[in-house]
């Protein structure tokens, strides 16, 4: 597969830059964004292996730390919904003005805390087309769900029954053309063999149906 752009990227925030994968394949029409759960980070084998799948699919992949690494040694930082969705919104925004990603549609790949964090991000953002949500906690959004007007996809596991539960509270908050997942055998981390391959392939269903390019921003 060839590349537009494969690289390490700092990514310059007010206050701080944050640390991501960039990977944009040459035929590309939109990319998708992870916002990994708490105590996981832009190394997460599971995004990782959501992310690998995508780009063989031809989209576009940002797997990058919501926190430095002196934040994330505060726990309470990993469950601060608020600014970890602000941080999102910015590197959504640097995204935006970042030029071999030009023309892109935007989509967002949330696990655990992470789901909250892109949901509560799309509630306040335009230009967001698609949301998935493996495992997540789309309840820690809940006072922002009925301001997502992307289409938005929850992934449970049948053994993740608390959070299951919680995602079906969530589920009935939405508006926006959304879907319920329960994948039969599943635990919360969808361990089991298989498992994240239905997940993988649900999440590139899900993008292909909604993501599309967007006009160029740029003037030359």
């Amino acid at each position: 597969m060839e590349f537009t752009y494969h690289s390490d990227v700092d990514i310059p925030l007010s206050g701080v830059t944050l640390k991501g994968e960039l990977i944009i394949p040459s035929t590309c029409h939109a990319i998708v964004l992870f916002s990994h759960g708490s105590g996981s980070s832009r190394f997460s084998a599971r995004n990782k292996m959501v992310a690998e799948y995508l780009q063989k699919n031809n989209f576009a992949t940002l797997l990058f730390d919501l926190l430095t690494e002196h934040e994330d040694r505060f726990f309470d930082n990993r469950f601060n919904i608020e600014l970890l969705a602000e941080r999102l919104m910015e590197v959504t925004e640097w995204l935006r003005n970042f030029e071999p990603a030009d023309g892109l549609g935007i989509g967002y790949f949330g696990a655990s805390t992470g789901a909250a964090s892109a949901l509560k991000a799309a509630a306040f953002l335009q230009n967001v087309q698609a949301i998935v949500s493996r495992g997540g906690r789309p309840d820690l959004a809940m006072d922002s769900l009925s301001k997502v007007k992307a289409p938005t996809l929850l992934i449970v596991g049948s053994r993740d029954v608390h959070v299951a539960e919680l995602n079906k509270m969530a589920y009935a908050e939405l508006e926006c053309e959304k879907k319920f997942e329960v994948i039969a055998g599943a635990s919360h981390l969808f361990e089991e063999s298989g498992m994240m391959d239905i997940v993988c392939e649900k999440a590139n269903e899900w993008f292909k149906k909604y993501l599309r390019a967007v006009k160029n921003s740029f003037h030359y």
